[in-house]
């Protein structure tokens, strides 16, 4: 099996990504000021749509807590917003 690493742009909000199945998820950063999500990738895996949400630090939002995993942490603007994105399973 050959593997690769893929990025993804972040859009802020719910959002949708469209990824070989069993994609692990590498790293949530930013680039060029602008959030991307790595995932070390199958390409020859069949694709699977896979629900992420991005919130900022201090919103609120409804969710169950137990059916978002957390990914991780990136800032924008030299620190001054702080972003969360978790998985919606």
């Amino acid at each position: 099996m050959t593997l690769t690493v893929w990025k993804y742009p972040l859009a802020f909000g719910s959002q949708t990504i469209l990824m070989p199945q069993n994609a692990r998820i590498l790293a949530v950063q930013t680039q060029h000021n602008e959030p991307q999500l790595w995932a070390l990738v199958n390409p020859e895996a069949p694709d699977e749509t896979r629900r992420f949400l991005t919130i900022g630090t201090g919103t609120e939002f409804e969710a169950d807590r137990l059916l978002l995993d957390y990914i991780g942490t990136f800032q924008l603007h030299s620190g001054s917003l702080v972003f969360h994105l978790f998985e919606c399973k």
